[in-house]
């Protein structure tokens, strides 16, 4: 639109001015044909002059008497522009004439070199090549932007259909996954993935993937929770039965509802560390924490779990400081000691280390227990989650498959982090890592 109205102007002015040199061509000539005479008068003589029929001619006087006007206008005795006639310098003007549409000329004439008007000469045309120029341009311009927006509306309607189309596709992918619950689905994209579209689809695509593995955890989850609380439940149904029916208390029985009990309330306490955990309303608290020290405070406790039949040996042992919760680190190492001694079979060895590598400090626990399958290792670390071809659960029934999920929550919020190796048939390696304090803990710790 401004690029047309831009043009009109241009052209317009173009043809205006060339107008105005052809008028002023005229002048000239008449001009030089303008003479004064002895008493002072001006001495016109315009049928001399070879003069197109479109231009018109005036020869004003002093006192606003026409002295001589071209053939084609004798018959006018007014100006042709009346509103320019008494200018002092020379100008042109547009007029309207009996509904035809002039371009003026108005020149003073003054005799000599001096100050005093001796006459006015006005030199006009028709505008009709101007108007003509006009119409026509206006005319092309409004077909050209009439044609130019039928052609960009075609445009931009095919190219936001073809845009739009992917994510139609989206769309509908999107409902059918909804309607038949199936996020094993992908949406598929055959553009290119660094497009804004190949960006969303991708973007969604890994939401599913996410929200797949979030569903086929928590389904795994409840299935697991329902496994481990049938056993202990029905320890206890089985002896509150067989004291019925004997009709008397059972030590023996009493005992072991006492036992199911104690690990129902273990596993539920540690469930509900872990929920808290993973909502973030567990504070840890930051302090320097010998971790030396508790090393050796938990070994001497777990020498009663261990008693005779592994052995647990203590290896290297540096004196490390580090910044953090004492109580939820040494629930670490009570864990993964307490797993050691569980999986491994009688007679093995464990061997607990603490040393300092760079910045870290680094703990270990190895056993030469059963080892864990290469398929389990990315797992062991999940809910509820145990290696049953290698690390059976052992008879006393303590596990629940939460130590792990819960010592890598610790680990992970300390700044560290935990790793294992771990061969079929050779035995396992758990490996903390966590940053050495500097001079203080000013530092808070707080949960990811």
């Amino acid at each position: 639109m401004f690029f047309g109205i831009a043009v009109y102007y241009s052209v317009t002015s173009t043809v205006t001015h060339q107008l105005d040199e052809t008028l002023r061509m005229r002048a000239e000539t008449v001009y030089k044909n303008i003479h004064i005479d002895s008493n002072g008068q001006l001495d016109v003589s315009l049928p001399q002059l070879d003069l197109p029929e479109d231009v018109f001619v005036q020869v004003w006087g002093k006192n606003n008497s026409l002295i001589a006007a071209s053939q084609n206008i004798r018959v006018l005795n007014s100006p042709l522009d009346a509103i320019r006639i008494h200018s002092s310098t020379p100008v042109w003007g547009d007029v309207n004439r009996g509904g035809a549409r002039l371009r003026v000329l108005t020149v003073p004439l003054v005799a000599g070199n001096g100050p005093r008007l001796e006459g006015v000469l006005q030199v006009g045309t028709r505008m009709d090549v101007v108007n003509a120029t006009q119409q026509t341009l206006l005319e092309v311009l409004l077909i050209g932007t009439t044609l130019a927006i039928v052609a960009a509306s075609l445009a931009a309607w095919y190219s936001s259909r073809q845009a739009l189309h992917p994510l139609d596709s989206v769309t509908k992918t999107a409902l059918q996954i909804t309607s038949a619950d199936d996020l094993s689905r992908r949406i598929p994209y055959t553009g290119s993935a660094n497009d804004e579209v190949g960006q969303l689809v991708t973007a969604f695509n890994q939401t599913l993937s996410r929200l797949e593995n979030l569903f086929s955890t928590q389904r795994r989850f409840i299935a697991d929770v329902g496994h481990e609380l049938r056993t202990p439940l029905t320890v206890i149904k089985g002896n509150v039965g067989l004291m019925r029916k004997i009709e008397e208390f059972d030590e023996e029985s009493l005992q072991t509802i006492e036992d199911e009990v104690d690990r129902l309330t273990r596993m539920v306490g540690d469930l509900l560390l872990l929920a808290q955990a993973e909502s973030g309303k567990i504070p840890l608290a930051n302090e320097v924490v010998e971790l030396d020290t508790l090393l050796l405070e938990v070994l001497n406790q777990m020498q009663v779990l261990a008693r005779d039949r592994v052995t647990l040996n203590l290896g290297n042992i540096d004196q490390v400081l580090v910044c953090g919760d004492r109580d939820r680190l040494k629930q670490v190492v009570v864990n993964l000691v307490g797993n050691a001694i569980n999986y491994t079979p009688k007679g093995g060895v464990i061997v607990v280390g603490l040393g300092k590598v760079s910045d870290q400090a680094q703990l270990t626990v190895t056993d030469n227990g059963p080892g864990i399958a290469t398929e389990d290792l990315p797992h062991i670390f999940e809910r509820f989650y145990r290696s049953e071809k290698s690390r059976t659960r052992q008879k006393d029934g303590k596990g629940f498959g939460l130590g792990l999920s819960i010592a890598y929550w610790i680990i992970r919020n300390h700044g560290g982090r935990i790793e294992v190796n771990s061969t079929v048939g050779t035995g396992t390696t758990f490996c903390v890592w966590l940053p050495l304090a500097k001079d203080n803990c000013s530092e808070i710790v707080n949960p990811l």
